[in-house]
């Protein structure tokens, strides 16, 4: 890190002397306590931790404050121990000073964008408008053949209590009962909202399935549905926007604005937040790793009609067992794999994508058969192309409404809800005889 990229250094110190010089230290205002909640955190020994920055005013250790809600009522509290951050971490001090970012404990009741004021003469500052979630997946207990293998944490006590624990700091969160004990509705921001949750609880030992992302419709008075519409802007090179603006149309994206740059272009678009599942991957392929993408959820709009999803249908594995070369090498004609050679498969996994729509049942644990008769070429080099290792969040963008994404502590596989092929031929008849 270094102030001239030529020159390298071995510290970060260059980049703390700039921040000490060039950002300006904070404007202190004259006047009673006031700090705004704009974070929490969640203690199992402390409860729930108010964090924000001291506008004004000091705080100490036993104070007596006023909490102001946003609707503008003000509820007597007490602070009961003050912190400010160290590095990773926390430290209990004795004072807090205007402009310090602290946490508090002792605070019941609070929620974010409530102000603690003084004791005597509350004085609230403007609400903060939190963002409502967008999207939906189901987290239900692992049930593969291979549950319990890698996991600490695989029953439906442990997921619930995890899920509720990361309710208390995490407001953008909402997690629902289903019919089903093991399966919980769980409401977020977005698949990258969702999945930085699933792959903190896969670090700490869980095992859970997710379902696909199921965006959140509503209805207006007038019983018109509503979904969520995301503002999103790409930063691509230009000899391929051409292809990004029909790649954004075709998911019922309307382009805003466009705004060259050198050899790059800055794209606006608005677009459903359906749209937006699996558009990411596309992109950054298109462009070969070049393109910038942002989006932010702007508000609940008209429903935009049908969004075309994957036409590839899925290679499923036919039986339990060790893949084996010979029979990976023999199928790759029929689609591309996600699995390695000499991988443990189970009945029910999908272990690739079709080449053509519908899905497959492939054999892959299927022997060469030997004989005595050798004939010329018959034990040639076999040439297997790399299988696609999908990350957390390309498989749950990736997955049908009829499969899961099975999350370990060192595995994710895909695999069909309905893991034996005649009960999912058994569903496939019971939707049309409902139609």
């Amino acid at each position: 890190m270094s102030a001239d990229w030529s020159e390298q250094t071995d510290n970060i110190n260059i980049l703390l002397d700039t921040i000490l010089k060039d950002v300006p230290a904070p404007i202190v205002e004259e006047g009673s306590t006031q700090l705004q909640i704009t974070s929490l955190d969640y203690s199992k020994y402390l409860g729930r931790i108010a964090v924000g920055r001291l506008k004004r005013g000091t705080l100490v250790p036993n104070q007596k404050i006023s909490l102001v809600k946003a609707d503008g009522s003000a509820v007597k509290g007490q602070v009961k121990n003050v912190y400010t951050f160290e590095g990773l971490g926390k430290k209990e001090v004795s004072k807090i000073e205007a402009g310090d970012l602290c946490a508090l404990t002792g605070i019941e009741g609070f929620d974010i964008g409530d102000t603690v004021a003084d004791a005597d003469n509350p004085d609230g500052l403007p609400p903060i408008k939190i963002d409502e979630p967008t999207m939906s997946m189901t987290f239900t207990i692992n049930d593969s053949p291979f549950f319990g293998q890698e996991g600490k944490f695989v029953t439906s006590r442990h997921v619930r209590d995890r899920l509720e624990a990361e309710m208390e700091k995490n407001l953008a969160l909402k997690v629902e009962p289903t019919d089903k004990a093991e399966t919980f509705r769980v409401f977020g921001r977005g698949v990258l909202h969702l999945s930085v949750l699933i792959e903190t609880m896969r670090r700490e030992g869980y095992e859970i399935q997710i379902g696909q992302p199921q965006v959140i419709i509503k209805k207006d008075e007038n019983g018109q549905l509503l979904e969520p519409v995301e503002e999103l802007e790409i930063d691509m090179p230009e000899h391929i926007s051409g292809k990004a603006i029909e790649l954004v149309t075709r998911r019922k994206g309307m382009l805003l604005s466009m705004e060259p740059k050198g050899d790059r272009v800055r794209m606006e678009f608005e677009i459903p937040s359906r749209g937006i599942i699996g558009l990411r991957n596309i992109l950054i392929t298109l462009s070969s790793g070049e393109a910038i993408i942002n989006h932010t959820f702007k508000e609940f709009q008209a429903h935009k009609g049908e969004i075309p999803g994957r036409i590839n249908g899925s290679l499923i594995s036919m039986e339990t067992g060790k893949s084996i070369p010979y029979s990976i090498f023999n199928l790759q004609e029929r689609g591309k794999f996600f699995i390695e050679p000499n991988e443990d498969i189970y009945e029910g996994q999908v272990v690739g994508e079709n080449s053509r729509p519908g899905d497959l049942v492939v054999n892959l644990i299927k022997t060469k058969k030997l004989t005595n008769i050798r004939s010329a070429g018959a034990d040639d080099k076999i040439k297997i192309v790399p299988p696609i290792v999908f990350t957390l969040e390309e498989a749950l963008e990736y997955i049908q409404e009829d499969e899961y994404v099975e999350v370990t502590p060192e595995s994710i596989r895909l695999r069909k809800i309905l893991l034996k092929e005649h009960e999912r031929k058994r569903a496939r008849n019971a939707v049309k005889a409902a139609l």
